[in-house]
């Protein structure tokens, strides 16, 4: 653990406390203040060491230590007795403000008796009385007193609530709480809701506050009705206390929610996030409190049948559910005993067993969007979900997919395949059903695949079965293409030689073939190398695979009709990829040519599924080569045909497919009704054999076209759990980016967090498994998220983090740049401006190495703004240095081209020239700057974009002028006549606040 340098002086040890105290709360700072307290004892200065006591005794009680915060505060009040000059008006009023510290730490102690705690309680009495302190703040501790033991509190609460608070009355955020919590145990939850408004709303908030409120207010919002609120809270509050041992009470509170709400698999997830909590609470209050509401979790769990779930609990060995619960429960019961014992009473075992005996109150209530249930968590499920990570396939692994028919397992909105008992009968099941191309092949040779790999496996002497070496090589090819629809072409290949191999020594000459024409056909969708230029190199590889595969197919003789159309369908689609990754409109034609070879084939051999296949490319390349009705057309077809012969299994992707096009001929409604349909019908198949995934993610683009964000946000959410199922992760992880940033645009802040969040606690990102850059994406964008949310605090240190570890990609400078930039924004936002310019130099010069020119202006042009802001006069040197540097980075962009996407960054700079010089108060500078400004964009037009900003420059320029330089008839000039031109031209919006400025400076005048 990192120490503290020893100071050397008073000044460094004031400096040391003041970096100490940004800490956030926990052993690194608890620690730290200790070695400060030594280094303070060290000065024999009073006032230093009253600092030093002062930050270790916040650093305990804060950290969830009560036992030695008592002691801490034992030496202040000698040092006040003794040296009362030490303490200057704000340390006395700080030492008297403790005196409830103290209080709160000795009631979380069931060993300290109770005559002790009433003793502690006359002796803040006397003392307030001797300094002429009001008592309030002393009745206070008296009610909470009474609530803790189990007295009748109502004169005790009338005694603190009815007399007016004083300057060291706890805030109003905490006492708010403590009168809505009386009326709560009262059983009047409307009342303690309407109490509580000001503190769920924001308005009153503090150390602890509005998390604590948060966690109380849970049920009885549920109770009263109001779920949606209660899930708003839940995701804003949880995320304010978790993993902090001085809020383990209201995590456990939070769980209990959960269980409450037919969430018990975000319970357990949540748990899992708060494990340290098991062994760094050191409040046997807190821990009591944690732990009740870890037990009515894991109850719930336990009682709905899943005991023997995997879950996190205390260091050092393997919980299951049922055994976590008998642990917890003795714990429990045993500090709810003791503080009984010491208080005389048994109001901690009954509280405990009201919340443990309490009912659900939902049955279901989504609290996230990434929503799973207990059978999603169990450990086969689990281990399958984080064992494999890839890129979905390409165009062509699709194609060379529906050569073979394969399908992945199922999504779980359809019953499984029905797979034989018998092994003989299975292994020819699974032949018969991938040759028809049949989705539930896959469930065959999964069962296969798991017999072949036991210890004691016997291969079937039956001719009908073939030789153990054969069924080996259709394992390997069936894994083979599993692996190319993960996007791993190269292991594909390998794996379909082999499995070649294999074919050819067991006497299956038509096997031998298929496999070696997929392996030239993944070998071209292997990706080439670096400096290649990939598109053309990988056109050129399928037009080369596509005639070995012919090559191929005239050199065998005797093929059966079923190879013969595979590997037809294989010649199509190596060229149909092609048409894909080329645009070349002029490869349509050849595509169309061995389609209609395909689809002549399997309508004469009764192939329907490859008849299929063959339609699917038509549309496919009328689409390509720009022709959206005739691809229309084809679909229509094929839809008629799928309906009256089949396969049934290529509806949702015929669907699918029409429902895309239907986006090209701009027709919204359209795309929504086949996507939705394709949606009904691909429930009744695996998810991989109709693309499941893809169907979703299109239907979520339909409805946002429609404008329905929260049905889009639904539909991505479900895409990124089919591709999690199927082992795609970076798919998933990257359909999450997506949802996240939608709720974000939406306003759904939490959601995006609490989104985040999840993904960033998955195994395979804490084991750093997964892409370094996808997790940074992730971080970044929750950086944002934070920021959005008004966490400065959070989003800064993120943002810290984050430009830290993006200086390394030595090659990616660009992305450094950007990370960097918003980092000195953050950093300026908080006030932190020295911080802000190193991380704004570091922007700049990875912007050298890869230009970022509009970025790095609207950085160094935020920075001027925020120092005039904030620093007034003070800051206009440093403001204008930002500035300068601002107009050096836009000669530098109209040197190379550069063309923004709204404003020039002239334009952009005067603006800021004009803010900056009105914060300051130079205001004769800010007009000529924004004279400046509104020449260089000109007088708005007709069209949208513009108007804005240009409406926004007259408004500053109108009240500079009219207000600041107290020449309102100018200014109203001004103002009217760009209200009479932007009422001409159609844009009202963009009138309102001039028309409000100019009315404001004739009521003046």
């Amino acid at each position: 653990m990192a120490t503290a340098p020893h100071p050397q002086s008073t000044d460094e040890l004031f400096h040391a406390l003041r970096e100490n105290h940004r800490l956030p709360y926990g052993r690194t700072r608890t620690v730290t203040a200790e070695e400060l307290v030594d280094a303070a004892e060290r000065f024999a200065e009073p006032v230093p060491l009253v600092h030093a006591l002062l930050e270790l005794q916040e650093a305990y009680t804060y950290g969830s230590d009560p036992r030695k915060s008592p002691v801490v505060f034992a030496r202040l009040l000698t040092l006040f007795d003794e040296q009362p000059e030490a303490f200057d008006e704000r340390l006395r009023a700080q030492l008297f403000w403790r005196f409830k510290w103290v209080a709160n730490a000795l009631r979380a102690l069931p060993e300290i008796p109770l005559a002790s705690l009433r003793q502690w309680l006359t002796e803040m009495r006397d003392r307030y009385e001797k300094e002429g302190l009001g008592l309030q703040p002393y009745y206070g501790q008296a009610y909470q007193l009474a609530v803790h033991v189990g007295e009748d509190a109502a004169l005790a609460y009338e005694l603190w609530a009815g007399r007016r608070r004083t300057p060291h009355s706890d805030c109003e955020a905490c006492e708010i709480c403590e009168r809505a919590l009386y009326r709560v145990a009262a059983g009047d939850d409307e009342r303690a809701l309407e109490v509580w408004a000001p503190v769920l709303a924001g308005k009153e908030s503090c150390q602890e506050e509005p998390a604590r409120s948060v966690s109380h207010a849970l049920l009885p919002l549920l109770r009263t009705g109001h779920a949606d609120r209660a899930r708003e809270l839940h995701l804003a509050g949880y995320r304010a206390c978790r993993r902090n041992p001085s809020m383990a009470g209201e995590v456990g509170r939070h769980l209990e929610f959960c269980a409450l709400t037919g969430n018990e698999a975000r319970g357990l997830e949540l748990l899992a996030e708060n494990r340290n909590l098991f062994d760094e609470v050191d409040s046997p209050l807190d821990q009591l409190d944690f732990l009740t509401g870890v037990e009515v979790l894991l109850r719930r769990v336990e009682g709905l049948g899943h005991g023997e779930l995997p879950v996190a609990g205390y260091a050092g060995r393997a919980w299951t559910v049922a055994g976590l619960c008998a642990e917890v429960r003795g714990r429990g019961d045993g500090l709810a005993a003791r503080f009984d014992t010491r208080n005389g009473t048994s109001a901690h075992s009954g509280r405990r067993t009201a919340r443990l005996d309490r009912a659900p109150l939902l049955d279901a209530l989504e609290l996230a969007l990434r929503a799973r249930s207990l059978d999603e968590l169990a450990p086969g499920d689990a281990a399958g979900a984080a064992g494999a990570a890839g890129a979905a396939g390409a165009a062509g692994a699709a194609g060379a997919r529906d050569a073979r028919g394969a399908a992945v397992a199922a999504s779980g909105s359809r019953a499984a395949a029905a797979v034989p008992e018998e092994l003989p009968e299975l292994i020819v099941r699974a032949r018969e059903l991938d040759e028809e191309g049949h989705p539930d092949a896959r469930a065959c040779w999964a069962r296969l695949r798991d017999l072949v790999a036991a210890r004691d496996y016997t291969h079937p002497e039956d001719p009908a079965v073939g030789p153990y070496g054969r069924l080996c090589a259709d394992l390997l090819s069936d894994e083979a293409y599993r692996t190319a629809e993960r996007g791993d072409h190269a292991s594909a290949v390998d794996l379909h030689e082999e499995a070649a191999g294999l074919y050819e020594d067991a006497g299956a000459t038509d096997d031998v073939v298929l496999a070696k024409a997929c392996a030239l056909l993944a070998a071209a969708e292997v990706p080439g190398e670096d400096g290649e230029e990939e598109a053309e190199v990988k056109a050129a590889g399928l037009a080369d695979a596509h005639a070995a595969v012919v090559r191929l197919q005239e050199e065998a003789s005797g093929l059966a009709p079923y190879v013969e159309g595979r590997l037809l369908r294989l010649r199509a689609s190596a060229l149909g990829v092609r048409l894909q990754t080329s645009g070349d409109p002029a490869h349509a034609a050849v595509v169309f040519a061995e389609a209609d070879l395909l689809q002549e084939f399997a309508t004469r051999h009764g192939l329907t599924t490859q008849v299929s296949g063959a339609m699917l490319l038509r549309a496919g390349t009328y689409a390509l080569s720009g022709d959206l009705p005739a691809a229309v057309a084809e679909i229509d077809a094929l839809r008629d045909r799928l309906a009256a012969d089949g396969p049934a299994w290529h509806l949702p992707r015929a669907l699918g497919l029409r429902g895309r096009l239907q986006f090209g001929l701009r027709d919204a409604a359209a795309a929504h009704a086949d996507l939705a349909e394709g949606l009904r019908l691909a429930a009744a198949w695996p998810a991989e054999a109709v693309d499941t995934s893809r169907l979703h993610a299109d239907l979520a683009q339909a409805c946002l076209y429609l404008g329905r964000p929260d049905e889009a946000l639904t539909q991505l959410t479900r895409s990124a759990e089919v591709d999690l199922r199927d082992g795609k992760r970076v798919d998933a992880f990257c359909t999450y980016i997506n949802v996240a940033q939608l709720c974000l645009d939406h306003g759904r802040i939490e959601d995006s967090i609490a989104l985040l969040d999840s993904l960033l606690g998955e195994p395979d990102v804490t084991g750093g498994e997964l892409d370094d850059r996808l997790v940074a994406q992730l971080r970044l964008l929750r950086a944002r998220a934070l920021h959005a949310g008004d966490d400065l605090k959070a989003a800064t240190a993120e943002f810290v983090a984050l430009a830290a570890e993006s200086a390394g990609w030595g090659d990616d400078p660009g992305s450094h740049a950007m990370i960097a930039a918003e980092t000195a924004m953050v950093l300026g936002e908080a006030g932190e401006f020295d911080r802000a310019g190193e991380v704004a130099e570091r922007a700049l010069a990875a912007h050298a190495l890869a230009p970022r020119y509009e970025l790095i202006s609207n950085c160094l042009r935020e920075l001027a703004r925020l120092r005039a802001q904030q620093q007034g006069p003070d800051g206009l040197a440093a403001a204008l240095a930002h500035l300068d540097e601002a107009g050096r980075v836009a000669e530098a962009a109209r040197a190379a081209g550069f063309q923004p996407v709204g404003r020039s960054l002239e334009t952009a700079l005067a603006y800021e020239h004009g803010r900056v010089h009105a914060y300051v108060g130079a205001y004769e500078d800010a007009l000529a700057a924004l004279e400046k400004a509104l020449g260089l964009l000109g007088e708005p037009g007709a069209e949208e974009g513009g108007a804005g900003e240009w409406a926004e420059c007259v408004r500053l320029a109108g009240a500079v002028e009219g207000i600041y330089l107290e020449r309102p008839a100018p200014a109203l000039v001004r103002l009217d006549a760009a209200v009479a031109r932007l009422t001409a031209l159609g844009h009202l919006e963009e009138c309102e606040p001039l028309a409000s400025l100019a009315a404001q400076l004739r009521d003046e005048g």
